[in-house]
Protein backbone atom coordinates (compact mmCIF):
# COMPACT_ATOMS: atom_id res chain seq x y z
CA UNK A 1 0.00 0.00 0.00
CA UNK A 2 1.36 3.55 -0.83
CA UNK A 3 0.48 6.22 1.08
CA UNK A 4 2.06 9.71 2.50
CA UNK A 5 2.98 10.16 6.15
CA UNK A 6 4.70 12.96 7.69
CA UNK A 7 7.42 11.88 10.07
CA UNK A 8 9.68 14.17 12.59
CA UNK A 9 12.66 14.80 11.31
CA UNK A 10 14.72 13.24 14.26
CA UNK A 11 12.71 10.12 13.87
CA UNK A 12 13.48 10.24 10.38
CA UNK A 13 17.65 10.58 10.92
CA UNK A 14 17.13 7.35 13.17
CA UNK A 15 15.12 5.67 10.82
CA UNK A 16 17.89 6.36 7.98
CA UNK A 17 20.44 5.28 10.30
CA UNK A 18 19.03 2.07 10.99
CA UNK A 19 18.31 1.83 7.36
CA UNK A 20 22.47 2.60 6.92
CA UNK A 21 23.93 0.58 8.86
CA UNK A 22 21.56 -2.68 8.94
CA UNK A 23 22.21 -2.21 5.19
CA UNK A 24 18.17 -2.20 4.53
CA UNK A 25 15.72 0.08 2.30
CA UNK A 26 14.60 2.90 4.26
CA UNK A 27 10.71 1.48 3.49
CA UNK A 28 12.00 -1.68 5.38
CA UNK A 29 12.75 -0.52 8.33
CA UNK A 30 9.70 1.88 8.57
CA UNK A 31 7.29 -1.41 8.36
CA UNK A 32 9.92 -3.30 11.24
CA UNK A 33 9.89 -0.74 13.56
CA UNK A 34 5.60 0.04 13.09
CA UNK A 35 5.20 -3.65 13.16
CA UNK A 36 7.43 -3.94 16.41
CA UNK A 37 5.44 -1.01 17.72
CA UNK A 38 1.95 -2.73 17.31
CA UNK A 39 3.07 -5.83 18.70
CA UNK A 40 4.39 -4.04 21.95
CA UNK A 41 1.98 -5.36 24.82
CA UNK A 42 0.33 -8.15 22.73
CA UNK A 43 3.04 -10.49 23.84
CA UNK A 44 5.07 -11.04 26.72
CA UNK A 45 8.78 -9.95 26.25
CA UNK A 46 10.98 -13.35 26.30
CA UNK A 47 14.06 -13.52 28.49
CA UNK A 48 12.55 -11.24 30.98
CA UNK A 49 11.08 -12.19 34.92
CA UNK A 50 7.82 -11.11 35.61
CA UNK A 51 8.15 -7.23 38.00
CA UNK A 52 7.36 -8.61 41.61
CA UNK A 53 6.67 -5.59 44.22
CA UNK A 54 7.84 -6.94 47.76
CA UNK A 55 6.12 -5.22 50.34
CA UNK A 56 7.92 -4.27 53.46
CA UNK A 57 7.10 -3.63 57.19
CA UNK A 58 5.26 -0.30 58.31
CA UNK A 59 5.35 1.70 61.13
CA UNK A 60 7.34 3.46 63.62
CA UNK A 61 10.58 2.03 64.95
CA UNK A 62 10.54 0.77 68.03
CA UNK A 63 11.25 3.59 71.15
CA UNK A 64 9.49 5.88 68.39
CA UNK A 65 5.81 7.52 70.20
CA UNK A 66 3.43 8.66 67.50
CA UNK A 67 1.80 10.73 69.94
CA UNK A 68 4.89 12.92 70.57
CA UNK A 69 5.13 13.39 67.05
CA UNK A 70 1.95 14.48 66.74
CA UNK A 71 2.66 17.04 69.69
CA UNK A 72 5.88 18.25 68.16
CA UNK A 73 3.94 18.96 65.11
CA UNK A 74 1.43 20.75 66.71
CA UNK A 75 4.08 22.73 68.85
CA UNK A 76 5.93 23.86 65.47
CA UNK A 77 2.94 24.96 63.40
CA UNK A 78 1.88 27.29 66.75
CA UNK A 79 5.55 29.00 66.35
CA UNK A 80 5.01 29.20 62.15
CA UNK A 81 1.67 31.13 62.82
CA UNK A 82 3.43 33.17 65.65
CA UNK A 83 6.68 33.90 63.62
CA UNK A 84 4.03 34.73 60.93
CA UNK A 85 1.16 37.12 62.41
CA UNK A 86 3.33 38.35 65.46
CA UNK A 87 6.91 38.28 63.99
CA UNK A 88 8.08 36.14 67.07
CA UNK A 89 7.97 32.87 69.19
CA UNK A 90 5.87 31.52 72.13
CA UNK A 91 7.35 31.57 75.46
Amino acid sequence: MRTTLTIDDDLATALKDRARTGGQTFKAVVNEVIRTGLTVGEKPISGRRPFKVVSARRGFLPGIDPLKLNQLVDELEVDDFLRETHGGTRS
